[in-house]
């Protein structure tokens, strides 16, 4: 066993940091590290929180967490943030929000960037939140940086999904759109002292009225005020009932059996591209790629080209 797991399995925290450091460098001993830990994980409730952005996740997640210790829970959070495009580096502000949590033993945070990410989740984020898993957190909340569709992506990561929304949010079809509705398995009406919750409540209700669902669970709609801490203990009860009909429906294996499977399709993917770039960037494609840029030859005889290599080799 790699000597990193077995600090983080004794409860090391600076060898959690380490660990996830490594993941997000692509250290040459992730896979190991990774491999270490996956008979020690499965036991966290992995919660999503996304929404489009001011709709007032990391002020949610920051007093669930709260609320959370009072219960005596222990609680790991991956925050995604955008990266910025100029150092490649997160904007950490879920962290900012999050400050009064850090120097409690019982919470990790960590926030990472999405690196230019298609899903908007960093494709890191699911090997960290399997480190806190193993580290023995009993809740692992990952936050997303809420650009809208591309959220879609927590869906293969958490066991319950929360949406939030605030009556000062805009038109909430706009909110609703490919897939929103499908992701969510409660809504968190956020800001409900503002005016307009009501309405936006009615229109929430109805959407799901017109959504066809294969299951008969139905997401619930929870309205907080967390610069009140009102609800708090609402959408937990929500979270709760969640997991009670996961597990008495059998849902919950069905999921984290189809989160692994895709997982695997994940990781040979990368892999894959990984090795297509390397050999694009290699003196042997050199001049074909050189041709590309002069139009020469078009992209897709070179990439035909490269595919008929790779099945050779194979």
């Amino acid at each position: 066993m790699h000597t990193l797991v077995e600090r983080i399995l004794n409860g090391d925290r600076r060898a959690v940091a380490r660990a996830i450091s490594y993941i997000e460098d692509n250290h040459p001993e992730k896979t190991e590290i990774l491999q270490d830990l996956f008979p020690h994980t499965g036991g966290a409730f992995l919660l999503g929180i996304t929404g489009s952005p001011g709709a007032g996740k990391s002020s949610f997640v920051d007093k669930l967490i709260g609320y959370l210790r009072k219960q005596g829970l222990t609680i790991g959070i991956v925050a995604v943030d955008p990266t910025s495009p100029f150092t490649g580096g997160a904007i950490l502000g879920d962290r900012i929000r999050m400050q009064d949590h850090f120097l409690d033993e019982g919470v990790f945070i960590r926030s990472m960037g999405t690196r230019g990410s298609l899903g908007g989740l960093a494709r890191a984020t699911k090997e960290a939140v399997r480190v806190l898993d193993a580290y023995g957190k009993d809740i692992v909340i990952i936050e997303t940086v809420g650009v809208g569709q591309s959220e879609l992506d927590i869906m293969n990561i958490a066991d319950s999904t929360a949406v939030v929304l605030n009556p000062g949010g805009g038109d909430t079809v706009q909110a609703f759109k490919a897939g929103i509705m499908e992701i969510a398995d409660l809504f968190i009406l956020n800001k409900a002292d503002l005016a307009g919750t009501d309405k936006l409540f009615r229109e929430v209700e109805q959407m799901l009225d017109l959504v066809k669902h294969d299951s008969p669970w139905r997401p619930p709609v929870v309205k907080t005020i967390t610069t009140q801490s009102k609800g708090i203990d609402d959408a937990w009860k929500a979270f709760m009932d969640h997991k009670a009909y996961l597990q008495e429906s059998k849902e919950w294996e069905r999921r984290r059996a189809s989160h692994l499977r895709e997982e695997v399709s994940e990781i040979v993917e990368h892999a894959v591209h990984q090795l297509i770039v390397k050999r694009l960037r290699s003196e042997e494609y050199k001049d074909m790629m050189d041709g590309v840029s002069r139009r020469d030859i078009d992209p897709y005889e070179v990439a035909h080209q490269l595919l008929q290599q790779l099945v050779k080799e194979k």
